[in-house]
Order: C-alpha cells, then sequence, then structure tokens
C-alpha cells in the first residue's frame, strides 16, 4: 500500500491529521475552548470578514518578510506561542523549538510546558520564556532567574485566564499522571490509534504531564494539575505586581492577554516592551469579540510607545498579513503549530511555518509591496463596524499617536 505524503498544505489539513492521529482525549484538549466555544469560532470567523485589495502591476519580484521582535531578530512575523503540556508528541516542546529554529522564528515556552528550558533554548537560542502570576514571589523570581540564566531572551507574562469551566461539548477527562492503572483506564481510547502510541513506544517513555519548570530548588516537578492548583489559589496581580515583575525581569516583557485599550495604556504605564493582543485562544471568558477586531484601537494608541502583536483566530499566510495591515508587528500562532506537531512531530511544524510564510508572501507580492512594514489599511476591505473599542473608547487619541499606516482604512 502507497503510503500517504506526509507533507500538508493547510492547517485546516493539519487538523484532520492530528484529529485521525491523536487519542480523543488529547484532541479534546487541543481544541479546547470554554462554554459554547463562541470565542474560537469569532477569532477564525473575523479575518475572513476581511478582503485584500490587491493591486494589478508593480509588483516586486523579491519580497523582504523579516522582522525584529523586542530587539530579536525573525524571519518571518510569526511568533510560537507558550502552550501547556504538549503531550502530541514524545519531543514535545524541543521539536516545535527546532523547528523554529530551522526557520529562524521565535519561540515561546510556556512555564507549564513538559520540556525544561535548558533544553528548549539549546535546540533553539531565539526562546521567550512565559510566566504566570502563580505562587510566591520568592517562587517567581527563582522562575525567572532559571530562564534568564537558561539564556530566554524575552519574558511572556500572562494574565488573561479566568478559570472558565465547562465546554458544551464535553471536557477531556485528562489523568494528574500517567502510571500503568492509569494507561490501562485509557487503553480504550489510545488503542485506536496506534500511530500516537508507536510514536511513545519508540521513544521509550509514557507521557510526562509534570511541569519542570515549576520544579523548586531540591524538589520535584509538580503535575499540571497540580500547578494549575497553585496559579488558581494565588491572589490575582495588580498593576504594581505587573511593575514589579517588569523591574524583577530587567530584560523585553512582554504582556499577553490585552483586549481593552484602558488596560494596554495601564500597561505601557508599568513599563511593559510589548503588548500581545489577546483572549487565550477561546479559552478565557467565552464570547470575548474577536481579537482582530480590537487591535486597530490599541495599536492605534500605544503602538508609538510599545511593540504591539496579536495572538488568536490565525489559520494562514493570509491571517497574518492582515493582523500586520491592522497594526500589528508580528503574530503568535498556537493551535496551528501543535496540530502540525500531532501531524508529524518537528517536520509538521516546520510545514506549517512553511505554509504560513508561503501565504503572507503570496500576500504581500498580490498587495505590491517590497517588505511587510509597507503593508497597511489601504490595503485591506474593512467592513463598516468591523473594529472595536474596548474600555475607554470615548477617549480621545492626538493624531500623532496614530502609527502612518493606520490613518486611511478602506470603507
Amino acid at each position: 500500500m502507497r503510503r500517504r505524503n506526509p507533507w500538508f498544505e493547510s492547517v485546516a489539513e493539519a487538523q484532520r491529521r492530528a484529529e485521525k492521529r491523536l487519542p480523543s482525549t488529547i484532541y479534546g484538549a487541543l481544541v479546547a475552548g470554554s462554554e459554547r466555544g463562541r470565542t474560537i469560532d469569532a477569532n477564525i470567523a473575523a479575518f475572513a470578514e476581511l478582503g485584500f485589495a490587491p493591486r494589478l502591476v508593480g509588483h516586486h519580484a523579491e519580497r523582504d518578510l523579516s522582522t525584529t521582535v523586542l530587539g530579536v531578530p525573525t524571519a518571518l512575523p510569526v511568533l510560537i506561542s507558550p502552550t501547556g503540556v504538549q503531550a502530541v508528541d514524545p519531543e514535545g516542546e524541543v521539536a516545535v523549538a527546532r523547528a523554529a529554529a530551522g526557520r529562524g522564528v521565535i519561540m515561546g515556552l510556556s512555564s507549564f510546558a513538559s520540556k525544561p528550558v535548558e533544553e528548549v533554548t539549546a535546540a533553539n537560542p531565539n526562546t521567550f520564556f512565559q510566566l504566570y502570576w502563580s505562587g510566591t514571589r520568592d517562587a517567581m523570581v527563582q522562575r525567572m532567574d532559571r530562564a534568564r540564566a537558561a539564556g530566554a531572551k524575552a519574558l511572556i507574562v500572562t494574565l488573561d485566564w479566568s478559570f472558565s469551566h465547562g465546554r458544551d461539548w464535553g471536557s477531556p477527562a485528562i489523568p494528574d499522571r500517567i502510571d500503568w492503572r492509569t494507561a490501562l483506564r485509557l487503553t480504550p481510547d489510545v488503542l485506536p490509534r496506534p500511530g500516537w502510541l508507536w510514536r511513545y513506544a519508540r521513544s521509550g517513555r509514557v507521557p510526562d504531564l509534570t511541569v519542570p519548570n515549576l520544579r523548586p530548588p531540591g524538589g520535584d516537578a509538580p503535575t499540571f494539575f497540580g500547578a494549575y492548583g497553585e496559579w488558581m489559589q494565588t491572589t490575582p496581580p495588580t498593576w504594581e505586581d505587573v511593575r514589579w515583575l517588569r523591574e524583577e525581569w530587567g530584560g523585553p516583557f512582554l504582556l499577553k492577554g490585552v483586549t481593552r485599550l484602558d488596560d494596554a495604556k495601564r500597561a505601557v504605564d508599568a513599563g511593559v516592551s510589548g503588548l500581545s493582543v489577546s483572549n487565550h485562544g477561546g479559552n478565557n471568558l467565552d464570547t470575548t469579540p474577536a481579537v482582530i477586531r480590537v487591535l486597530p484601537s490599541i495599536a492605534a494608541a500605544v503602538g508609538h510607545q510599545v511593540e504591539v502583536f496579536l495572538d488568536g483566530g490565525i489559520r494562514r499566510g493570509g491571517d497574518v498579513a492582515k493582523a500586520l495591515a491592522l497594526g500589528a508587528r508580528a503574530v503568535l500562532i498556537g493551535r496551528a503549530y501543535l496540530w502540525g506537531l500531532a501531524a508529524n512531530g518537528q517536520a509538521g511544524v516546520e510545514n506549517v511555518l512553511d505554509i504560513l510564510r508561503g501565504g503572507l508572501d503570496s500576500a504581500v507580492l498580490g498587495l505590491g509591496h517590497a517588505r511587510i512594514d509597507e503593508v497597511g489599511p489601504g490595503d485591506l476591505v474593512i467592513p463598516p463596524g468591523f473594529p472595536l473599542t474596548l474600555g475607554g473608547g470615548d477617549l480621545p487619541v492626538p493624531p500623532e499617536a496614530v502609527p502612518a499606516h493606520l490613518e486611511s482604512p478602506v470603507a
């Protein structure tokens, strides 16, 4: 029997292959989302509401898709968004880091990752470490010090999870740890997916659901749910706490989860280097607006002071171009690369990055530009009422604060 070509031509196909390859519990965790899943759908659907206004003549034979993110060069304005325990593949975050390094892309590593920061930075020196406000200040300092010593080039702080529970389609039953008794209980779910099982059998280990980057000095790594419990029980941070984190880290500092204009301005006052406009991929409060809708107001208000990024709903290179046109310096991807990892390991992640590169390059070519920083709202067809401003929409934005490429959107 002829073997299927491992290469795939779209993120949608990567998702289909991931669903066929993964046990249903693991695939369900990747799809995730909260409550009815409206925000996940909105993040994706909003990109389809935006159209391109291509040019006919004057195309450039060569296009430059590179940029810098918080001072770190990247060949593509796409970052690997930090996601938790990646049991979709035995190599997990290390495979993703290698794929990103091979394509000249920055790696974002979750503090809830299944691989230690030292292994990931060895695979990709351009790694940003992500931190939650979780545990004591001393514990957070220890985690930052460890990431800094490992060579992490920036800190990503995620503050936007409100611990929403309950999914209309049911939440997957994920164990706290894998032992022989648990493995036996999961057999009916795992046996129909021999490819995933064989990948782990070949590696000689079972999925590790601990989080080594939260290991205390001289102690054991907590399980994912143990770490999650610590996070839930930690008193939420204030803006002064954000400022303290910023000063304690001392280097490039990206705050993830901003959707409101007033939060964006407070974050700038707290001294952040960049903002990620994100609704946690729909895993937070359901019915939160699509992030591409709230991006323009935030970029216009603070984009002259800090770097602004978008995280949520990216499935195509054209989506990347639309985010850049509306003020993002770069985008972060999550589910897209996890589906690639599940479909074909490190090569699958490389495949996803190549798909995004090809789609972005095609958009930049068709729009008549030579560089990604030339893409702007004039390249888009933007429906009336598409942009939204959350929190402080009545506050005037001075004309000098609006980036030049955001001044004249096409209605």
